[in-house]
């Protein structure tokens, strides 16, 4: 009877080994349709906006097409480039550049890979580069003194990564992530994310070796990226990183609060 219970325990401990490198192999295989939500929109999908526009293409290699929105003004103060986060595509979040031309900024947003119109097999690294490509190509019209790289969400780890590389006036990161590993630990803690996840954006290690002043926008009632991510950030250079801590505010809705609008006036006009 010993022996039987004890074959049933390994048994079971076999089956649930084995259960357990099947949902790793299936989380390392299937794990862009959790990270990316995008919109897909056709080559010839026409923006319409009721302020001044025009459509951009970044063309990095064969097969790969970034695609952008430049709202510009007749004299503008500087630049903000905005990397946004994680779902749909700039069809949408182009609502938010008002948030700055308002104070007499352009702004450029661009979709990522798989993103709206924008082409190409994502990667970590490709996208990254992607996103470099795009800074230095308006960096040729813009000195970098008079470009803000604003990041939100799956937007902040690009954002950190370009300002880390470059020389822009400011870094804004909203709703920002410590690491993505430490999210995807949050939702999944038994999995190894450290070899398991293809997409780490170290974003702690990259605000280390950001030059610029950084300013810092996240909610205290965030439920998605805890508060907490932002303090560790914070922490990591105290001197060049101000933390606006917006009361009451959540992931997705601090552009509702006044208080957001703000720090945002105070840092494009101060």
């Amino acid at each position: 009877m010993l022996l039987y219970f004890l074959l049933d325990i390994s048994r079971g401990w076999l089956y649930a080994g084995i259960g357990y490198v099947l949902l790793m192999l299936l989380v390392y295989f299937i794990q862009e349709r959790f990270i990316f939500k995008p919109e897909k929109l056709a080559q010839d999908f026409q923006y319409k906006y009721d302020i001044p526009f025009k459509e951009l293409f970044f063309d990095i290699e064969q097969g790969v097409r970034i695609n952008g929105l430049h709202f510009y003004c007749k004299k503008p103060n500087g630049l903000i480039l905005y990397f946004h986060g994680n779902t749909r595509s700039i069809k949408g979040w182009a609502k938010y550049a008002r948030d700055f031309y308002r104070y007499n900024y352009d702004v450029v947003l661009v979709d990522y890979r798989g993103f709206g119109k924008s082409t190409g097999k994502r990667s970590e690294k490709e996208m990254l580069n992607d996103m470099q490509f795009v800074y230095d190509t308006l960096s040729v019209q813009y000195h970098e003194n008079h470009i803000i790289v604003y990041g939100r969400s799956m937007g902040s780890g690009f954002a950190t990564k370009v300002a880390a590389d470059n020389t822009p006036r400011y870094l804004i990161i909203d709703s920002p992530y410590y690491s993505f590993r430490k999210v995807a630990e949050r939702y999944a803690p038994i999995l190894p994310h450290r070899w398991l996840l293809r997409y780490q954006l170290r974003t702690d290690r990259w605000i280390t070796k950001v030059n610029c002043h950084t300013y810092i926008i996240h909610g205290t009632r965030d439920r998605l990226i805890p508060l907490s991510h932002s303090e560790k950030l914070q922490q990591l250079n105290p001197n060049k990183i101000t933390l606006i801590r917006i009361k009451g505010g959540g992931h997705n809705n601090l552009p509702s609060f006044p208080e957001y609008h703000n720090f945002i006036r105070d840092i494009l006009l101060y």
